[in-house]
């Protein structure tokens, strides 16, 4: 059905337009309200997990970071839920299966998702209250607390800044990635809001006044200036009515000027030089990071918007990109990836290399630019442009996004063209347009838009993110000194003052929400929630002699396989081995392909072939796990044997005899784990810490933990020396595991998938050694080694804990409930609210680990405190019955994550291989449901046994953990 205008008034919503929109499987409805003058779009279609959002059009004018500031502030409280934060109230009771908001570079974002009808309505309406009438009025302790403020105790004191965006940016800008991506944009947009740190800047955040936070609210948080969303099965009529009488028809329409101005493009190749901190003895060689930007025609042009992100992954971001090889191939960098943003108005494509030199500049530039001249000539590889199309139309008709509803997703992509006063269906009509740019495969398509956009564009820059040993001391004086003169200008009175505004934040964050306003946010009873747990389907078959795990799930056509090969024979000083092998299997040659055509067959007959290490702990005890190598696929029914075939090339033709192509891979290998130490570092040390007590952990930790990067740097160190001995062994690995007597099958799809995969199996070729060791790994005893891991950070990641069970406790679902208490109260008041740390958390496992983490922390010792503290607060926990109800449905949420097709399959598999069975997940539900007050006391024993134990575990800033040496045994430096 093409678009029509609509005259229909509904509730005070004027009815613009209505359209099928069958690539999304949904019908469409704009609205626009007439008082208020707010836009809605509904997008209605059967998807059960209904979202609601809001959204703001909020450009920039500073690096004050007032946006995110007023992102996190909005939700502290408001006229009808006056609460301290019923964001972490929702969090706490809410079924929601999506809770957050989003600060993008012109937008500000405030969606929620849920299954239950009842929750979605009591989570849009606190949000909705949330942002037209929050509480910053009231209380400038909230922008003190979310943003910054002075912190002073004591007169002879030093004064110090606090804040929880503060210190989130303080972590975002430490790391080079995030200074790499902050500089590309703003180096592009010099003249309009693009030209900002939308997050903040630590060194702007302090300049951020609250008369100007409030006038920002005032002037952008307005009905006339929102954008409300809401998608699923649901009554559109009944929302548009509730929509007008509870908020819309309170406002008249006004101008908002929010205009988002068009930067002019600023010539060729601008250069701009930016500064990263790395420890002051650190080898500065092969440490800077070179990215050459592209400003691209606009998001409202639906065509650029999707072939650029397909070019991107054709390019740069697929194992045999062309020029990343030619990159890599001149000795430039280590690791190339591209990244195209196409979120803002002018989106914009990046070139950027990692582990570079200041020297190579030059060369980056005439390699970039005669490769492109190359491609645009001679043209480009049709079957490399087959795989990328094909790649990123799977994707977009699986619309598989994880963790976030599909729904969320295209809230997103709405946003990316309504925001620009552009029909929000532009891209989710994908349809239309990937028929267009397939005219790539049999013409000159995607060579010309290189031609056009970047061999001959007038709006570029060049960007040098370099390493500085001494950058961090500099900054850290120049904050020093700024917060000395600050002191200095101050009077008696003016330093009284600062003591009573700490001092009155503190009372505020110490003091306790009146019960009364509690109970005004809207909650489910237990009755709203189902007892019965939900059934994973899950039947054991066999196909051709193989255990075969089916999942009978409707999958669109797509089937998902999994083959789970035994680890347990692989030796203990092979697992960084083991941990490369599924790095490298599937880019590089086999015998039959080389790999950059192996690649192309891999995208255009499968949604993917995967490789990843998984090591499944036993639900009860720790010290007994199965390690597996999984290969697992996506692909169309009707392309299994293409599938399978490629699948027993890889596994059994691999060929490890290409030096230069394993190190490239070795290098950019290493080069991401660098990034993920950087940017989630709070799993680094959960996981380290975990290597103490945990046999499963320091098997992980072996995988992808410290020492697997120890073992990466010294590989390539010695490179030709070991080289032999490494090829070697990959090969004898893929001898060792790829034994079909060593493998369990999983499929997930309906009677004809599992038909086709019956049929086609052969096509795998399984090969059977007679013999195969099924011993587990012998790993070194796990010690507790204490370590401080020194980087160059201005944050920390905190963590602290234990195995319970090596400390004679019992596992229990209501352990559960216990880590949402201690996680929603207590670490989030002391640790982020208090403390100034952007997040905390437990992490809980039924085999009976327990750590407590913090993430971009600007603290150390107090934290670890906080963690020792936490058995005396359960133990003087205090809960009336609806509290513990709320406690009990925020848990329920936790469990009942909704699970793609493909997640239900792989959540069962991990059951199976845990030996959960279906009496276990009703039983740890049983146990939520039945926790009481009195539970919560009772493992106050148990939380101190485990910080007793004083296992802890510090990533973060040299000088603050040289400070606090006294609670390691070891201090010692990430990277080199």
């Amino acid at each position: 059905m093409e678009t029509r205008t609509q005259k229909k008034v509904i509730h005070g919503f004027r009815l613009l337009q209505t359209d099928k929109v069958q690539d999304i499987h949904s019908e469409a409805y704009v609205f626009e309200h007439e008082k208020s003058g707010a836009r809605l779009l509904f997008l209605k279609n059967d998807d059960d997990n209904k979202v609601f959002s809001i959204s703001f059009r909020t450009p920039p004018e500073n690096n004050t970071g007032v946006f995110h500031i007023l992102e996190h502030s909005v939700l502290c409280g408001s006229d009808k839920y006056p609460v301290k934060e019923p964001f972490v109230e929702l969090l706490k009771g809410s079924l929601n299966t999506f809770l957050n908001a989003f600060t993008f570079s012109d937008k500000t974002m405030y969606p929620v998702a849920s299954k239950n009808d009842k929750d979605f309505q009591n989570l849009m309406d606190v949000y909705l209250d949330a942002v037209f009438h929050p509480n910053i009025y009231k209380y400038k302790e909230i922008l003190q607390q979310e943003g910054w403020h002075y912190e002073l105790e004591n007169a002879d004191d030093p004064i110090n800044y606090k804040g929880v965006v503060y210190n989130e940016m303080k972590g975002a800008f430490s790391s080079p990635e995030g200074l790499l991506m902050r500089a590309n944009q703003n180096s592009l947009f010099p003249d309009t809001s693009y030209g900002y740190e939308s997050g903040g800047d630590p060194l702007y955040i302090p300049d951020l006044t609250y008369d100007y936070f409030l006038e920002c609210h005032k002037k952008y948080y307005s009905p006339a200036n929102s954008y409300i969303y809401l998608y699923g099965n649901l009554n559109i009529e009944d929302q548009l009515a509730y929509l007008d009488q509870a908020y819309l028809s309170n406002y008249e329409r006004i101008n908002v000027d929010s205009r988002i101005a068009i930067q002019k493009p600023i010539g060729k190749i601008n250069e701009v030089i930016r500064q990263y901190p790395v420890l002051p003895d650190s080898e500065l060689k092969d440490k800077t990071y070179l990215s050459m930007n592209f400003a691209v025609s606009t998001s409202t042009n639906p065509e650029t918007y999707l072939a650029f992100d397909i070019l991107d992954y054709l390019l740069l971001d697929n194992p045999a990109a062309p020029l990343k090889k030619a990159i890599l191939d001149a000795g430039i960098g280590q690791d190339v990836f591209g990244s195209y943003d196409n979120s803002i108005l002018q989106p914009f494509f990046s070139i950027n290399v990692k582990n570079a030199n200041e020297d190579q500049k030059e060369a980056l530039k005439k390699v970039v630019f005669d490769t492109l001249r190359a491609f645009v000539n001679d043209g480009l590889d049709k079957k490399q442009i087959e795989a990328a199309i094909t790649v990123k139309e799977f994707q977009l008709r699986e619309a598989d996004y994880g963790s976030m509803p599909k729904g969320l997703i295209y809230s997103i992509m709405a946003m990316d063209s309504w925001l620009y006063d552009e029909n929000p269906l532009l891209h989710l009509k994908f349809e239309t347009t990937l028929t267009k740019i397939k005219q790539a495969l049999a013409t000159d398509y995607f060579e010309k838009l290189i031609d056009r956009y970047l061999l001959n564009s007038n709006h570029q820059t060049f960007v040098t993110i370099a390493p500085s040993r001494t950058i961090a001391e500099k900054e850290a004086k120049q904050v020093e000194a700024r917060l000395a003169d600050v002191k200095k200008q101050l009077n008696a009175d003016g330093i009284s003052k600062v003591i009573e505004e700490t001092r009155k934040l503190k009372e505020r964050q110490a003091s306790a929400d009146n019960p009364e306003d509690l109970r005004k946010i809207p909650m489910l009873s237990l009755s709203d929630v189902a007892r019965k747990a939900e059934e994973l389907p899950l039947k054991e078959t066999e196909i051709d002699g193989v255990k075969t795990l089916y999942h009978d799930l409707e999958t669109n056509k797509i089937a998902y396989v999994s083959l789970y090969f035994d680890a347990s024979s692989v030796s203990a000083d092979k697992l960084p081995y083991l941990s490369l092998l599924q790095e490298i299997l599937g880019r590089v040659d086999t015998e039959n392909y080389a790999y950059s055509d192996l690649v192309n067959e891999i995208n255009i007959q499968t949604g993917g072939i995967g490789f990843d290490n998984q090591t499944f702990s036993d639900k009860s005890d720790d010290d007994a796990y199965a390690p597996k190598f999984s290969v697992k696929t996506k692909v169309l029914q009707d392309k299994l044997a293409q599938a399978f075939a490629l699948i027993h090339e890889i596994l059994y033709h691999s060929k490890f005899d290409n030096a230069s192509r394993i190190r490239e891979i070795i290098k950019e290998v290493r080069s991401r784990v660098e990034m993920s130490f950087n940017q989630n570092g709070q799993s680094v040390v959960v996981r380290r810490l975990g290597s103490y007590f945990s046999n499963a952990a320091a098997y992980g930790e072996q995988l992808r933990g410290l020492d697997f990067y120890r073992f990466l740097t010294d590989l390539d160190k010695n490179w030709d020396a070991r080289f032999a001995v490494f090829a070697e062994s990959l090969s004898d690995l893929t001898t060792q595991l790829f034994n079909k007597k060593a493998l369990i099958a999983s499929v997930t799809g309906n009677t004809e998938i599992l038909t086709a995969v019956q049929r086609h199996f052969s096509t795998l070729k399984l090969q059977e050694q007679t013999v195969f060791d099924r011993g587990t790994a012998v790993l070194p005893a796990p010690e507790a080694r204490n370590e401080g891991l020194m980087t160059s950070s201005k944050v920390q990641y905190a963590a602290k804990g234990a195995n319970f069970k090596s400390l004679g406790y019992a596992y229990t679902g209501k352990l559960q409930v216990l880590k949402k208490v201690l996680t929603l109260d207590y670490l989030w008041n002391k640790v982020r609210v208090m403390g100034g740390a952007y997040g905390c958390g437990i992490a809980l496992e039924s085999a009976g680990n327990l750590i407590f983490w913090s993430y971009r922390d600007p603290n150390l010792k107090e934290t670890l405190t906080i963690y020792d503290g936490a058995a005396t607060f359960a133990e003087s926990f205090n809960a009336d019955d609806f509290e513990m109800t709320k406690y009990i449905i925020g848990t329920l949420a936790d469990l009942d994550t909704p699970l793609t097709p493909r997640g239900k399959g792989s959540m069962a598999d991990a059951q199976y291989f845990k030996h959960i069975t279906q009496a276990d997940v009703q039983e740890t539900r049983d146990h939520v449901l039945d926790t009481a007050l009195a539970d919560i006391k009772a493992f106050a024993k148990l939380l101190k046994s485990v910080t007793d134990q004083g296992l802890v575990c510090v990533l973060g800033n040299e000088s603050k953990i040289q400070e606090n040496k006294d609670l390691f045994k070891t201090c010692v430096h990430v990277f080199d």
